[in-house]
């Protein structure tokens, strides 16, 4: 049986209301280290895999308040072509993506939108925390890559901006 991303999130879930402070779970070519408060036993951490895998990070508040972080290796993603001239603003960790603080809200940017470098473009939302994506360049948003409510993954593409020219 093969963890979907919902799985994942429901992991994260569970420990985050747990009294552990590391879970390491291991599935075929998935891997998912989860740790609180930076805790890391000796020997189990700090591997990264090879070219091969793609890591995901993502924090959230406990109750009480301490951070959790989640680690998930699995195996490369199909490379993505991002055209010649184009950046992409990639996800800063797992989750689900909103392109709008509220339902009623009007999104972020759209395609055309202008951007100032740390103008924030969207949120993902990781059990019940929110956190600002930014745009690291100033530009204009040429292709949204990700439909509002969409699962993400850390590194994924989310929008491709074309960067202002310098003066």
């Amino acid at each position: 049986m093969e963890l979907t991303d919902d799985d994942v999130l429901e992991i994260l879930k569970l420990f985050e209301q747990s009294k552990f402070d590391f879970l390491q779970l291991e599935q075929g070519e998935r891997k998912i280290t989860v740790s609180k408060g930076g805790y890391v036993p000796a020997g189990a951490g700090g591997a990264r895999a090879a070219s091969s895998s793609d890591a995901f990070s993502a924090a959230a508040a406990a109750s009480p308040p301490a951070p959790v972080s989640t680690s998930v290796v699995t195996p490369a993603a199909k490379p993505s072509s991002i055209p010649e001239g184009l950046v992409a603003v990639t996800a800063p960790m797992v989750g689900r993506f909103y392109s709008a603080p509220a339902p009623p809200d009007p999104p972020y940017v759209e395609v055309g939108s202008k951007v100032a470098p740390g103008a924030t473009v969207g949120l993902i939302e990781v059990m019940k925390v929110f956190t600002s994506i930014k745009a690291e360049t100033a530009g204009v948003i040429e292709r949204i890559l990700v439909s509002n409510g969409e699962f993400v993954e850390f590194g994924q593409p989310l929008f491709l901006l074309r960067p202002e020219r310098a003066a």
